[in-house]
């Protein structure tokens, strides 16, 4: 079942009030319309009945896919930097939901999910991207630290991020963005050939490999804010 709650919000344009429901949780498998609405960034999107701006709420939902395997924490972006504290909020929710704590029907669908910690729409939108064309995030993540190996000139620094947005045959497109405003800065393209060679030679990353999935939050991020779990200084 997916699950809304009316939320009170202030328009970022005219301060006018206004009232829309806020999405708690969604089951992709009932309701599978939900998951293409945030694929196609449209997802909890409003618009001001006051001076017609539109503007989107933040994540901030816990999202099933039993039939892709997935389970995911989105949560706003501006939590990135607490990202400890809320993977272990996920974790103790994702127990009681379809974990050790759970029911014996549920856990045995929780055995099939992989468990991730999101931040902001970028983040969660390529998650069920990836999950689409059956490409491992972890990898994913991998290939972004790659390109950034190759492009010393890359502007990756915190409050902004790289994100893939689509894919072909030949082709991983991605995007620098800022965080918080999920603002473009600079779009390239990555062979796809890339992430074939890095998943054949995995045992060659094994040490940033841990590091990124040590965790719910499978982010290249975590890397540069120097406080994870395991290798401190895994990307350097």
């Amino acid at each position: 079942m997916s699950l809304f709650r009316p939320k009170n919000l202030t328009c970022p344009s005219c301060k006018a009030l206004i009232t829309m429901d806020a999405v708690g949780s969604i089951n992709a498998d009932r309701r599978p319309d939900y998951r293409d609405d945030i694929l196609n960034n449209k997802f909890q999107d409003t618009t001001c009945g006051s001076c017609n701006a539109t503007f989107r709420l933040q994540p901030d939902f816990n999202y099933l896919d039993a039939g892709r395997g997935q389970w995911i924490a989105a949560l706003p972006a501006a939590r990135m930097p607490e990202y400890l504290a809320a993977e272990d909020e996920s974790a103790a929710l994702f127990s009681t939901s379809y974990g050790d704590k759970a029911p014996k029907a549920a856990q045995v669908v929780g055995k099939t999910l992989a468990v991730r910690l999101t931040f902001g729409w970028p983040a969660v939108r390529e998650k069920l991207l990836l999950r689409e064309h059956d490409l491992d995030d972890a990898i994913m993540e991998l290939v972004k630290l790659d390109v950034l190996r190759r492009v010393p000139s890359a502007p990756m620094k915190p409050g902004v991020e790289l994100r893939a947005f689509d894919l072909s045959d030949d082709n991983i497109s991605m995007v620098w963005l800022e965080t918080d405003t999920e603002a473009s800065l600079e779009n390239l393209q990555v062979p796809r050939a890339l992430y074939r060679a890095i998943a054949e030679t995995i045992k060659e990353w094994e040490k940033v490999h841990t590091e990124l999935t040590n965790g719910a939050f499978v982010d290249l991020q975590k890397l540069y804010m120097g406080r994870g779990r395991g290798a401190a200084h895994a990307a350097q």
